[in-house]
């Protein structure tokens, strides 16, 4: 007992498989004898309502091998075959099997050599070898068929169900198969599958999953069709002899196709005759006849693609073979990737690429593929047009492109904060060198303030980080680095304990030049690093930085990492202090909500530790300015944990620092003032200066 979904396909029927290794049974039902599949006998004869039926003995498929029946209702034999891709989920386990409608269905009949029976034309109908059925629509003629079957006697049970048919991603409509005559490229003449495996292995796949995804295809690939049934395209440059219909492919005939196309492009190949593309006196190397015929089938779009780099890379004095990078979506391991691969090895004998980078694919914020017929999607000049251009390229930048890439409103109002907060680095940085000379001003790293020697070694790692991170394409990974230091590192620690200094000491004064000084490096290297991704935010700050030897930044040399600058005894230090900073803003959180406290300079803080005590006691009196308070108190005491207390500050408010002290109102000079403020207005600001 065979079944089918498609009865027309029965017209093609040469053969009926079993699996090797599954247990068949032979029932008796009535008078007659079947055979089917033992775990499928059950659905089988329920679906069909037989209730009454004889197990009469088990076989094994592999037995059956060999044997022939005859077709229901054609005058022909069909074979048993053995098949491994039979299942137990579905059917009778006798798959009906047409070489000519099926790749399975075919692959089994090279294998046994069976005839490739296709008796459909282009348009879906039935030709002449079908006999009675000639003309009809293939979907239509399934009515016609299964009244022969009951005709015959030979259909046991009709039905319908739902299923899934392959259908047209474009018109919607459903597909057949049916096997034509085509040109194909042998995957195996030459070892071209074993070279494109060995080349896979030489190059650079981002991300590495690349390298097994294709590799797997390559392996299991089967020989490349490279004829299409088209009306138009890159012609297949093959001839027939209209004699004997022998194909001709001579080096003369395909040099007269070069040169008509290099003389007058592919469309001469429609409108010329065989006979006024070849050379004069062309024979037909079987039967010695002269007159021949086109071919009318056209080249594989993806063979087309595949042979760029022999258009783009050979022909082009500024470029050079092989590429450095091939870039595409995902789905081209087994398009342009691989096309461009085998083509590559025919002609040059090596692969067209040395590194390939992959990426996923635009989806919705519910990450719908967008599309034009669901309405969700949006083209890069509306992004452009709507937030600008470095905030799309930024966005850009800060998504995993290994993996499908989601777009929404949202998620651009979030990326449009992030660019705000990057853009508020620069400006702070800008606003701050305003009087700064390079030539004049810059402070020997020897004698710069630790937390700025601190701040440069940091801005090594992070360039460090950064130029790896382009290196390897991971543009995401500059995006976090680049915005965690904008935002964490410099602007809400850095930046933040730096205002008093920028503000407060003298303009001259070794405190406020060391920042200065430590500020010109960060913005040059930022300014850099971050040209690639926002190229016209860049430009424009290129035009206010100090001292800016090149007319634009993207005319300036990538930034060299500063050995000198590197301190990583100094940056475990600094990240013990910045642990305990953090311990002592959490206390004066609490004590702003408590509102014990308004600002953090009405506080002194109180910190017992005996585990931190010796680091503390050493920049005790940097600590209020570290934690942006007016005092600090140090207390060892025994216990691992460190506890902060916090208190109302002492004394009276600067009128200038806004730091509280007991000796405000002391000055009759400046009754308003601390003692610091006091010695700086005096130094760099009397009237005598």
């Amino acid at each position: 007992i065979i079944w089918t979904t498609t009865p027309w396909t029965l017209l093609g029927n040469v053969a009926i498989a079993f699996h090797p290794n599954f247990d068949y049974q032979l029932l008796k039902i009535k008078n007659e004898t079947f055979i089917m599949l033992k775990e499928l006998i059950s659905s089988t004869m329920e679906r069909m309502g037989i209730k009454d039926f004889e197990v009469l003995d088990t076989i094994k498929g592999s037995k059956f091998e060999g044997l022939e029946c005859q077709h229901p209702f054609l005058d022909r034999r069909s074979r048993l075959i053995l098949a491994d891709y039979i299942t137990k989920e579905e059917g009778t386990g006798c798959v009906h099997t047409a070489p000519g409608h099926g790749e399975e269905d075919y692959r089994s009949g090279v294998r046994y050599g069976l005839p490739i029976l296709s008796p459909v034309n282009e348009k879906g109908e039935f030709t002449e070898e079908a006999g009675e059925f000639k003309g009809q629509n293939v979907f239509k003629a399934n009515e016609g068929i299964i009244k022969k079957l009951k005709e015959t006697g030979n259909l046991i049970y009709e039905g319908t169900l739902i299923h899934s048919y392959p259908h047209c991603w474009r018109c919607k409509q459903p597909v057949i198969f049916r096997a034509t005559e085509q040109w194909f490229i042998s995957l195996d003449h030459k070892n071209l599958r074993a070279r494109a495996l060995s080349s896979i292995d030489e190059i650079e796949w981002i991300p590495d999953w690349g390298r097994s995804r294709i590799r797997g295809m390559v392996e299991v690939r089967p020989d490349w069709c490279i004829s299409r049934q088209r009306a138009w395209g890159v012609p297949l440059p093959i001839f027939y002899c209209k004699k004997c219909h022998h194909y001709l492919a001579s080096e003369g005939s395909l040099k007269a196709v070069k040169e008509l196309m290099k003389r007058e492009g592919s469309d001469s190949w429609i409108k010329k005759e065989a006979g006024e593309i070849l050379p004069q006196g062309t024979r037909c190397s079987e039967c010695g006849g002269g007159n021949f015929e086109k071919e009318t089938d056209i080249l594989d779009v993806w063979f087309e693609s595949g042979v760029s780099h022999q258009a783009v890379l050979t022909t082009r004095e500024e470029l050079s073979y092989p590429s450095d990078l091939y870039s595409e979506g995902s789905d081209q391991h087994r398009g342009w990737f691989q096309s461009s691969l085998l083509t590559a090895l025919g002609c040059e004998e090596r692969p067209p690429y040395k590194s390939v980078l992959t990426h996923g694919f635009m989806v919705d914020g519910g990450g719908k593929k967008m599309s034009k017929s669901l309405g969700n999607l949006i083209s890069s000049e509306e992004m452009v047009e709507k937030r600008g251009a470095d905030i799309t390229r930024l966005w850009v930048a800060s998504e995993n492109y290994q993996e499908d890439v989601a777009y929404s409103g949202e998620i651009m109002e979030r990326m449009q904060e992030a660019y705000r907060r990057i853009r508020n680095t620069f400006r702070y940085l800008l606003g701050n060198l305003y009087d700064f000379d390079l030539q004049k001003n810059e402070i020997k790293y020897d004698e710069m303030l630790e937390i700025d020697r601190w701040v440069l070694s940091q801005l090594q790692t992070l360039l460090d980080k950064v130029t790896k991170a382009y290196h390897s394409f991971s543009f995401y990974q500059f995006y976090q680095l680049v915005h965690n230091f904008c935002t964490i590192q410099i602007s809400s620690f850095y930046f933040d304990i730096l205002k008093d200094r920028l503000y407060t000491q003298g303009k001259d004064s070794l405190e406020r030049r060391s920042a200065q000084t430590a500020l010109y490096e960060i913005l040059l290297v930022l300014v850099k690093i971050m040209a690639p991704i926002l190229p016209y935010t860049t430009e424009e700050v290129w035009k206010y930085l100090p001292s800016a030897k090149e007319e634009s930044v993207h005319l300036s040399d990538w930034p060299k990492i500063n050995e000198r600058f590197v301190n990583k005894k100094l940056e475990e230090r600094w990240e013990r202090l910045i642990s305990i900073r953090e311990k002592v803003l959490a206390s004066l959180e609490e004590a702003r909500k408590e509102k014990r406290i308004g600002n953090s300079l009405e506080a002194e803080v109180e910190i017992h530790s005996e585990k931190e005590y010796k680091l503390l006691k050493e920049y005790e009196k940097n600590l209020p300015t570290l934690f942006i308070v007016s005092g600090v108190r140090l207390v060892k005491e025994e216990g691992e944990e460190i506890v902060v207390k916090v208190g109302k500050a002492s004394g009276k408010k600067c009128s200038r620092c806004w730091n509280y002290s007991i000796e405000v109102g002391k000055s009759k000079e400046h009754p308003t003032l601390c003692p610091r403020c006091i010695r700086v207005i005096k130094k760099y600001y009397s009237s005598d200066q």
